[in-house]
């Protein structure tokens, strides 16, 4: 999709909405709205005539008649195409991970106020995401790997703690949800070390999403909190605002949650927590670099790296988006390429 015109169908109930993200998207020269719904209905309907001509949907999620989850589980069985959600912040939140478990990519905030200006600074995240959108192949359309809320996936048999390993922190963005929660279900509930991730979530989405994968697996999954002690058996999800790092106390590692440092391009950020674990646990830390857009993880895997760590990457077969796992591999600090089907037994493997 990289050298031709992205075609995109925008669905929102709000006139004013659907005209703002037409022009939001129409900055990019290699964009272009080919058609507007009011609803899930419409959205359908218009589909039914022109799905081949439609890379990317962005989606709008409380609307009337069929709303937004609705019309993407009828979507998805019929003619996948890949969709970016477009919802207010901090509202229907279940509904956003309704929606990506019904095969959504991903999902960035609408503003409540309607306010141009706060629109337009959308603009360049929305065009991000539709350029990534555009690239996932469609056969791994809805997403095949998400463990359903019914459906328990069954973990691997319990081990013992032999291997040099202490903590396994994983950097995780476009297609995380889905990802993660076919990953972590498959640990087992003795599992000996913790696990830390980096996820790229808006504020206000990772603890309802830490709750919910809590859930799904053998291990307890939470939203780390400031001095918590990072124990075995525990999977620690840094909250969407908050760098994570790692800090000894006596005979204890604690989280420690920080706005600083204020010059990353994300916050969490996988670079400054990687960087954190290398600086704490030397050589004893396995890091995991995992489907997302850019470059967050290329950095903290050189310092994991160059502490005596290891670093594995999923594999691009896999990955929704293979942009965080790529800059790892093309800098030469991948010690390993995974498949995502293969991952939970990979690190079982160093334990």
């Amino acid at each position: 999709m990289n050298s031709q015109i992205i075609r995109v169908l925008v669905v929102d109930d709000s006139a004013y909405v659907r005209k703002v993200i037409k022009q939001m998207l129409s900055r990019s020269p290699f964009i272009e709205v080919v058609g507007t719904a009011h609803d899930g209905e419409e959205a359908l309907d218009k589909l039914e005539q022109m799905a081949d001509q439609v890379d990317v949907i962005t989606l709008d999620l409380l609307m009337p008649k069929i709303d937004g989850v609705e019309f993407l589980r009828r979507q998805m069985e019929r003619h996948p195409i890949p969709v970016i959600v477009v919802s207010i912040a901090n509202e229907g939140g279940e509904m956003v991970l309704a929606a990506l478990d019904a095969g959504a990519v991903d999902f960035v905030h609408k503003p409540t106020a309607l306010a141009t200006e706060k629109m337009y600074e959308l603009a360049e995240e929305l065009i991000d995401k539709v350029k990534a959108a555009a690239n996932v192949p469609l056969k791994r359309l809805p997403l095949p790997f998400l463990a359903k809320s019914t459906d328990r996936t069954h973990p691997i048999q319990s081990l013992t703690h032999t291997s040099v390993t202490d903590l396994i922190v994983i950097g995780i963005s476009t297609g995380g949800p889905q990802a993660l929660a076919f990953l972590i279900p498959q640990l087992p509930s003795n599992f000996p070390i913790p696990v830390a991730i980096v996820l790229h979530m808006p504020i206000g989405y990772t603890k309802m999403y830490a709750e919910r994968l809590d859930q799904l697996s053998e291990l307890k999954v939470v939203e780390a909190t400031d001095g918590e002690i990072i124990s075995a058996g525990m999977v620690f999800i840094a909250p969407a605002g908050r760098h994570l790092t790692f800090k000894r106390q006596g005979d204890h590692v604690v989280a420690r949650l920080a706005a600083q440092p204020f010059d990353m391009p994300h916050r969490p950020s996988v670079d400054v927590m990687f960087q954190s674990a290398a600086e704490v646990y030397g050589n004893r830390v396995l890091g995991i670099v995992m489907t997302g857009m850019g470059s967050d993880g290329k950095q903290g895997a050189a310092w994991i790296k160059s502490s005596g760590g290891s670093i594995f990457t999923e594999s691009e077969e896999t990955c929704i988006v293979y942009g965080m796992p790529r800059s790892v591999v093309e800098s030469g600090l991948s010690d390993r390429q995974i498949p995502l089907s293969d991952m939970a037994q990979a690190i079982l493997e160093v334990l």
